[in-house]
């Protein structure tokens, strides 16, 4: 896989039948290694150990409704209060993150209604906070901190 432009972690790796597995330490389990999965992996880790978000409150591929189609978002990030603060949508590395990456994520939080929505290709990521009253994204410099 290739390098991120996220800090790196000790990562667990096992071969199955000729599939290549990466432990998810959020589901428990091993999950088949896709450039995506890779990215999202490396971003969770980002998260819980530079930004301090607890993993008991991130979730991952969840599923929703969006105009009568299922989807799923990569990650979620719960407050402590329990209420869903951000989504974080994943791309591969060698996806550009364009208006139309960030328009499926800004998709989503239409029904989802997060705080924060970030996008990330682990080669760079960008995290907007949304003011619902007035429908106004505000690109942010970084992450949000958790409080």
């Amino acid at each position: 896989m290739e390098n991120l432009n996220l800090p790196p972690y000790d990562y667990k790796l096992r071969k199955v039948d000729e599939k290549i597995y990466i432990y998810d330490i959020l589901r428990r389990k091993y999950i088949v290694l896709t450039p995506e999965e890779w990215v999202r992996q490396h971003f969770v880790h980002f998260l819980i150990n530079h930004h301090q978000y607890p993993k008991s409150l991130i979730k991952l591929e969840s599923s929703l409704m969006y105009n009568t189609l299922l989807k799923r978002t990569d990650i979620q990030v719960y407050g402590r209060d329990g209420n869903l603060m951000m989504i974080v949508e994943c791309k591969a590395p060698y996806i550009k993150l364009t208006q139309n990456v960030f328009s499926q994520a800004a998709e989503y939080n239409q029904v989802l209604k997060a705080e924060y929505l970030t996008i990330t290709n682990g080669m760079v990521y960008h995290c907007c906070k949304t003011n619902w009253e007035n429908m106004h994204l505000e690109f942010l410099k970084d992450l949000p901190l958790f409080v």
